[in-house]
């Protein structure tokens, strides 16, 4: 588990170099890797986190809008999530489309 050097705990601060270390997870083989770290982030972080986690991720020069297997993006997944408002609204803040 690359990059991720501990387990999360509910309502914990996470320091810049942890939320960082979700850019350099491995995807699953096939999978497109700036999907698969958005995705993971998403599934692991609050919203504070990954807000600070896009904006590691937009500095490093990857895709915000990168599809997974199914032709989906992490945008167009998280529309669908009934609580999902918040991670909406970072994704088109930094520039998902």
């Amino acid at each position: 588990m690359a990059g991720v050097s501990q387990p999360a705990r509910f309502g914990e601060d996470w320091s810049d170099e942890r939320v960082r270390g979700y850019l350099d997870r491995q995807p699953p083989a096939g999978e497109n890797a700036d999907f698969s770290a958005l995705m993971t982030a998403y599934k692991h972080m609050r919203g504070i986190d990954f807000e600070r986690f896009t904006g590691f991720f937009v500095a490093a020069g990857r895709d915000l809008s990168a599809k997974g297997p199914d032709g989906r993006s992490l945008l167009d997944i998280v529309r669908e999530h009934p609580k999902s408002a918040e991670f909406v609204q970072i994704l088109e803040a930094a520039g998902a489309r």
